[in-house]
């Protein structure tokens, strides 16, 4: 084979490659930049609403909770570990934080789960509780008052990457509360849920 025909056959072997990594990686953008889509049987919880989690997690007493919504499987939830490890060493104790464990085909044992992803707080496996606090979506971020009233659900941050910290509505929302402050208002990019649907659930057409 003369060699100028194998230079064309490598450059154009390299060029449908890295066509092929840049399409999986746009339409991984794409995708997640859009809104979860809302399961048929979701039912909304209003802030301010009383959720009784106690019978699921008990918190250090007359302490806020903060509760993170994690699917090992799910993109997004794996970019977020980071910043939620930041804000639980931060404000650790004065919250008790724990992580709920969304998944349904994988199973992952809590040992894995630390080990894997350096999580040291709570790991709770009860996805019973994502309806009781109005979450269909991972990761999600849930902040109750001491009294177990719903103060924030929703984003960590307008970047998947939780790089843009004028954006950080979860840490907003923790700062708030700890220094009895104004409840913040909150844009759509801060409530509306984006990331992974909860394995298992069906979804609005």
């Amino acid at each position: 084979m003369p060699a100028f025909l194998k230079k064309v056959i490598a450059i154009t072997v390299l060029l449908t490659t890295f066509s092929c990594i840049g399409f999986l990686f746009w339409y991984s953008e794409w995708r997640y930049a859009l809104p979860t889509p809302v399961p048929d049987a979701y039912h909304a919880v209003a802030v301010g609403e009383h959720i009784d989690i106690s019978a699921k997690f008990t918190a250090k007493k007359n302490e806020p909770v903060f509760l993170h919504f994690f699917n090992p499987d799910c993109p997004c939830s794996r970019f977020n570990v980071p910043h939620f490890k930041e804000l639980a060493e931060t404000y650790g104790k004065q919250i008790s934080f724990a992580v709920v464990v969304m998944m349904k085909d994988k199973e992952y044992t809590e040992e894995e789960i630390r080990k894997k992803f350096g999580i040291t707080v709570p790991i709770l496996f009860d996805t019973s509780i994502a309806r009781d606090c109005g979450v269909y979506s991972t990761p999600q971020a849930v902040l109750l008052t001491a009294d177990q009233s719903l103060y924030y659900r929703g984003n960590y941050n307008k970047s998947r990457y939780c790089a843009d910290k004028k954006t950080n509505y979860a840490q907003t929302a923790i700062e708030a509360l700890l220094t009895n402050s104004q409840q913040p208002v909150f844009n759509t990019y801060a409530l509306t849920a984006y990331g992974c649907s909860l394995p298992g659930q069906s979804c609005k057409k």
